[in-house]
């Protein structure tokens, strides 16, 4: 049995005060950034070939089911607004179709050819990197993904919870956070995904730091989209160019992003 699958350290949940629930949760939290650590020299090769596909105009796919494939819809959807880069460099699919973000479609994930058609409306190619994401690590629609692009000279990578499983040994570049049994026994949306989730927020910020969409330690081509962002923008160009809010402000509403901000006032 996979140790995600495994019986929690703790019974009789329901007899828990909401306090003692609280508690126990929280400590087996504590126990994932330790296992993520574990893990870094896998992540590593995989941002360093992530950064070389995207560098030579290649696209990021994450393809996942149920928590994972909506954990990597987030966090492809977070890029655009957060690096300024286009829409279709990185990329999350989930087994169903979008419908399943919201709603679970039954037996989705246990198709091993889907992923494949779902990459090709895309249409895929070697310049691209494909990553699978899934706990359990035997998520057929995951599987088969994988398998596929490797036949066709695609590369690929993964983000499972449990080890030497058949989506790792389907990937060029696994990542395997080994996060044990979750407090609700199975529950993978919980320490599995929040180890999903962490990786996935290494594996896109350290991407796109080495393509240089950060400058010192800003978001300086990020979309204004709302007052908020539009805010940190001002907020930015007067620590960077020590000038006023007022110049700052005219600066950006002129120019569109921080970046360019930047570069026309030195001109």
């Amino acid at each position: 049995m996979s140790t995600t699958e495994s019986a929690s350290h703790y019974n009789h949940l329901e007899q828990m005060s909401v306090h003692e629930l609280l508690v126990n949760i929280n400590r087996e939290d504590k126990t994932v950034p330790l296992a993520v650590e574990k893990a870094i020299p896998q992540v590593e090769a995989l941002v360093q070939a992530t950064v070389e596909k995207l560098s030579q105009g290649g696209r990021l796919f994450y393809i996942g089911a149920g928590t994972s494939g909506r954990l990597g819809i987030v966090d492809a959807s977070e890029c655009p607004p957060t690096y300024g880069v286009p829409h279709g460099m990185v990329i999350g699919i989930i087994a169903g179709g979008d419908g399943a973000i919201r709603k679970a479609v039954e037996f989705a994930e246990d198709d091993p050819e889907q992923a494949w058609k779902d990459l090709q409306a895309h249409h895929i190619s070697e310049k691209d990197i494909v990553v699978g994401i899934a706990a359990s690590g035997r998520t057929p629609y995951v599987i088969g993904g994988l398998n596929t692009c490797r036949s066709h000279g695609i590369a690929t990578g993964c983000i499972v919870c449990n080890a030497g499983s058949a989506v790792a040994k389907a990937a060029d570049y696994p990542v395997e956070v080994v996060t044990g049994p979750e407090f609700v026994t199975g529950s993978t949306r919980m320490k599995a995904g929040t180890a999903q989730k962490l990786v996935l927020n290494m594996l896109t910020t350290a991407t796109m730091v080495r393509l240089g969409r950060v400058k010192g330690n800003k978001m300086v081509d990020m979309q204004l989209s709302n007052l908020k962002l539009v805010d940190r923008g001002v907020r930015m160009l007067v620590e960077e160019l020590q000038i006023s809010a007022a110049e700052a402000a005219a600066l950006l509403e002129k120019h569109g992003n921080v970046r360019a901000a930047i570069a026309a006032y030195g001109k």
